[in-house]
């Protein structure tokens, strides 16, 4: 895909890891499974290919690009010197050095979540929480603008470019999503946010509609925690990726100001995941919250 290409729709039941970052991280994980299988240490591979061990884990992590030579290699020193898998390795280690479909608007968005945006192309699942504002794959274009504005300060035309750019990355974040039917979404959020009045009342009656829509598809289940209910909210909003067929980790996406974090760890997945359950058991059932919905538009 050329830098100036939108990302191709994927196909139904479509199980491939797509995006750069997703495809380091399965060849990565595989690449550890044939060094461990092979009983070599990380000091061993690191030497075979003029590196260090530090690096040997790098790319076990998928947190480095990969020179060919060096997977060509490694693969030679864990017993794979020809064959179909090693052609396999060397194909998804070649694409996933590509660039990804963001990357035409890579200068204009923030650095850390490029990796996000590749995992959240390639999960199969997502969980989401939030706090205060809309999840950004059920906001209205409208919404995407005026809550990038007020986020980073900007005033009516100043960086246009930047939130244009912004806004184009979120659009295409929602394409993507809704182009591909084995996907699902479940979305946890505070009244409060629903409540929020970003943008102007207009705004929020076509987002609130919008919202309305969506969580009758099947694919998108809304649980809207009350603002009267017993849960305390977490501070910050979080995101669970999880992936098909096992073939990545789950890994929990915190946004921050002005940097992220990506939590693959078991005992950290497992915490979030805890709260997420927690939060979502006290929400409102799900024909509830779209009730609460519906009683806030007719209240605009």
């Amino acid at each position: 895909m050329s830098a100036g290409q939108e990302p191709e729709a994927a196909g139904p039941g479509d199980g491939a890891v797509r995006g750069p970052a997703a495809r380091r991280m399965l060849v990565g994980a595989r690449l550890r499974g044939l060094r461990e299988r092979a009983g070599l240490s990380r000091e061993r591979a690191g030497y075979a290919i003029r590196g260090s061990a530090s690096k040997i884990s790098r790319m076990e992590l998928g947190r480095t690009s990969f020179a060919r030579r060096d997977i060509a290699d490694l693969l030679t020193l864990y017993g794979l010197p020809g064959g179909a898998e090693r052609e396999e390795l060397l194909r998804l280690a070649r694409e996933a050095n590509e660039r990804a479909w963001w990357y035409r608007h890579g200068e204009l968005i923030p650095a850390w979540t490029h990796r996000f945006l590749d995992l959240e192309e390639t999960a199969r699942e997502v969980r989401a929480y939030e706090p205060c504002q809309i999840p950004e794959l059920l906001q209205t274009e409208e919404y995407t603008r005026a809550s990038l504005a007020i986020r980073d300060g900007i005033r009516e035309g100043d960086r246009r470019i930047e939130i244009d750019e912004r806004a184009a990355v979120r659009r295409l974040r929602r394409r993507l999503f809704a182009d591909d039917p084995a996907r699902t979404l479940t979305a946890v959020l505070d009244e409060a946010a629903l409540r929020r009045f970003v943008g102007g009342p207009e705004l929020i009656r076509d987002q609130l509609a919008h919202l309305a829509a969506l969580a009758g598809t099947g694919r998108v289940e809304l649980r809207i925690v009350p603002v009267g209910g017993r849960a305390l909210p977490l501070a910050h909003g979080f995101s669970i990726l999880s992936f098909a067929g096992g073939a990545l980790p789950d890994v929990v996406y915190l946004e921050l100001l002005t940097t992220a974090l990506y939590l693959d760890k078991r005992a950290d997945v497992t915490a979030y995941a805890g709260a997420w359950d927690r939060l979502a058991a006290a929400a409102l059932p799900p024909d509830a919250g779209r009730d609460l919905i519906t009683d806030l538009l007719k209240r605009l």
